[in-house]
């Protein structure tokens, strides 16, 4: 009987059931397609670097799942509360018929269950299919061999899929029992007669704290942007995180007893039409529901930040690859160890010994023939001393930059080359070649926030003294270059010099950079393949030697691309998903409460059209409300995540912003529409 009577009450409020249903469904697919992954790359044709990354992310994704879960839970518990709200006279009319609450628990378990079997079921084969796209998406970002790829169905995500939604599900009964247990028979019959009352706040006391909250959200907004660089240490960013939360959440007190106060003096506005119930509609809404307005507001923020910043970091990372690492090998070695510090740095006697070798010499002891592999071979040194320190290069802006940058490291020694060494890198690289006169230097740098430092310094015209002699800078500012192969853009700065500049007694490192003489990838390959080996050599663990490759960047940046891009959009649409599902569920609960206030609008002569107007304006500001702040706050927030992020190349933002506006649209549109519709539905007069 209970049975039967559950499943009639899910096929007759299945309009009301649709968003949640339409959550559910989203939630389980979505939770299985990123657990899938792992299956799903085991087909992958890829490297042993690029398999490594690989199982990184889907360790992380792993590990965020169990994040996403607890997300998921609360908004399905949430969800459920506004349902059996949705339903009070409904169980009122079973406690008058003589029903035990204890059934009626038992109607809400059935139903739960119900529910949930068949948004799993659902959830799953939607998932199974979009996970067959994500692995298309997945072979793309790691630019895996597509020729081998077959139907995959993981049962680890499948089981994992089960216990979690199956663990939320009967909290969610435990919860709706709970609820049900504490009901009184009066307030479930004439709940929906309740109406809430608008509060008029002291409109001088909201004015107060709408301008205080805005000082304060400016001055959080001038941490993360101008005022960057007062951030020196971790502790210090909970500061403008702690000032925006607390502001938004007094904006929107502040508002709610503004909006309707200010409007009401507007006389020709507020009688208009049925501007007057919707404004009161919407004043109160946003008057009880300050808190989740706050919390809405801040998940779509961290949405569009979290967007964002993942596409654009996928976008640049392999970017600049082409100009910043214009060679196929890079081989370095620390030279001169002295023997007396080796306890200190940790090396071994048989590193200090290997140290006054060249990388050619080295490679030999590891029976590696670099002229049989590599062609366009150049050999040079960096030298260093401690007597030429960044705060010594600075001169006297030293002092300013100090109190403006406090936090670096201006104690580490100068790294210094010499001019026909940097020109034969420049010529290989495609960069401009030097000159100097015999007592000048040049500052070669590409690092975006070290530049205007090491211009202060270079327009101060801070003399060195390298071995005894003075030097001067040719320019003002540094040139723009790089010795290092990269992904992006690291060169904080090293000094180019005449050749008679430097000696012998302060060499620092060795470098070899070179190209391979294979032309194939495939071939390319076997050459990393064989210098990887050489860490297997016996005589590997005597000397401080090692290597990056063009091939070893660009995978490192697909892999960290593709890692950041895919945690990025699981709690993207995870955070959007919430959001979204709580406006509209709220809305669908005010849309039932409220249905005797549109009959009532009917009787005094308001027809159809103007009843659907004023229900759709309501809807909209409600929805409007907090994606409008979150957005002016996702302006700054954005910002101060490509200052972090400026090391990366981070160059392609408006693709990115694109993008995460059409997943907006899509998903955050698609819950205003649908919930519209459903309030339509809700508040339409039966005959």
């Amino acid at each position: 009987m209970l049975c039967k009577l559950s499943f009639k009450n899910i096929k007759k409020s299945f309009k009301d059931y649709a968003i949640y249903f339409f959550t559910l469904v989203l939630g389980v697919s979505i939770f299985y397609v990123f657990n899938a992954i792992e299956s799903q790359t085991v087909m992958l044709d890829v490297t042993k670097s690029t398999r490594e990354i690989i199982d990184l992310m889907t360790d992380s994704l792993s590990a965020v799942s169990v994040f996403v879960s607890f997300i998921l839970g609360f908004l399905i518990i949430y969800a459920s509360s506004f349902l059996i709200k949705r339903r009070n006279k409904e169980f009122g009319i079973y406690l008058t018929l003589g029903m035990s609450k204890r059934k009626i628990s038992m109607i809400l378990f059935l139903e739960t269950l119900f529910i949930g079997v068949i948004s799993l079921g659902v959830g799953l084969i939607v998932g199974v299919l979009l996970s067959q796209l994500m692995s298309l998406l997945v072979a793309n970002s790691f630019e895996a061999d597509l020729t081998s790829f077959v139907f995959t169905f993981s049962k680890s995500a499948f089981v994992k899929t089960l216990i979690y939604f199956g663990i939320i599900y009967l909290i969610v009964m435990i919860f709706n029992t709970i609820n049900v247990g504490r009901c009184k028979l009066i307030d479930l019959l004439y709940a929906y007669k309740k109406s809430e009352k608008v509060k008029l706040k002291n409109p001088i006391l909201c004015i107060i704290i709408f301008i205080i909250s805005c000082v304060l959200l400016g001055y959080s907004y001038y941490l993360v942007t101008a005022g960057v660089n007062k951030i020196t240490s971790d502790a210090k960013i909970f500061i403008p995180i702690i000032l925006g939360a607390l502001s938004t959440f007094f904006i929107f007190f502040s508002l709610s007893g503004l909006i309707l106060r200010i409007v009401m003096k507007m006389k020709n506005i507020y009688y208009k039409g049925l501007n007057s119930f919707t404004l009161r509609q919407i004043s109160s809404k946003i008057n009880t529901t300050v808190f989740s307005c706050t919390i809405i507001c801040l998940m779509l923020f961290i949405t569009i930040c979290v967007f964002s910043s993942s596409l654009s970091i996928k976008n640049s990372m392999t970017a600049n690859l082409k100009t910043l690492a214009p060679v196929d090998i890079e081989i370095k070695k620390t030279l001169d160890i002295p023997i007396e510090e080796i306890d200190n740095y940790g090396y071994t006697y048989e590193q200090a010994m290997d140290s006054k070798l060249s990388v050619r010499q080295t490679l030999e002891k590891l029976d590696f023939n670099p002229n049989l592999y590599f062609t366009d071979i150049i050999e040079f040194n960096l030298y260093a001393t401690n007597d030429i320190t960044i705060d010594k290069t600075l001169g006297s802006y030293y002092e300013k930059i100090k109190k403006e940058f406090p936090y670096l490291s201006y104690s580490t020694p100068e790294s210094f080359v010499k001019l026909s060494d940097y020109n034969r890198v420049a010529k290989l690289f495609g960069l401009e070649e030097l000159t100097l006169d015999d007592n000048e230097y040049i500052v070669v740098a590409d690092y975006d926030q070290w530049v205007p430092i090491r211009n202060g310094g270079l327009k101060a015209g801070t003399k060195i003294n390298l071995l005894g002699k003075d030097y001067y800078p040719k320019y003002d500012h540094v040139v723009d270059g790089f010795i290092d192969i990269s992904n992006n853009h690291i060169n904080v700065g090293f000094f180019v010099v005449p050749d008679d500049a430097v000696d012998e007694s302060i060499r620092q490192q060795n470098v070899l950079i070179a190209n391979y003489k294979a032309k194939s990838d495939k071939a390319k390959k076997e050459i990393e393949e064989k210098i990887i080996d050489l860490n297997n050599h016996p005589y590997a663990n005597n000397t401080t030697i090692g290597a990056s490759s063009k091939l070893s960047i660009y995978e490192a940046s697909v892999g960290l691309g593709a890692l950041v891009t895919f945690i990025g959009l699981y709690l993207g649409i995870i955070f959007l998903i919430s959001s979204a599902a709580i406006l509209a569920l709220k809305e669908l609960s005010e849309s039932a409460d409220n249905k005797e206030r549109f009959r009532m609008l009917r009787k005094l002569g308001a027809d159809e059209k103007l009843i659907n107007r004023a229900l759709f304006r309501q809807i909209f500001v409600f929805f409007m409300f907090p994606l409008l702040l979150a957005i002016i706050h996702s302006v700054f927030g954005i910002m101060f995540c490509n200052y972090i992020l400026s090391t990366l190349g981070t160059d392609e933002v408006l693709t990115s912003i694109i993008m995460t506006s059409i997943f907006l649209v899509v998903i955050y549109g698609g819950y205003f529409v649908i919930t519209y519709l459903c309030s339509k539905n809700i508040i339409r007069e039966r005959r």
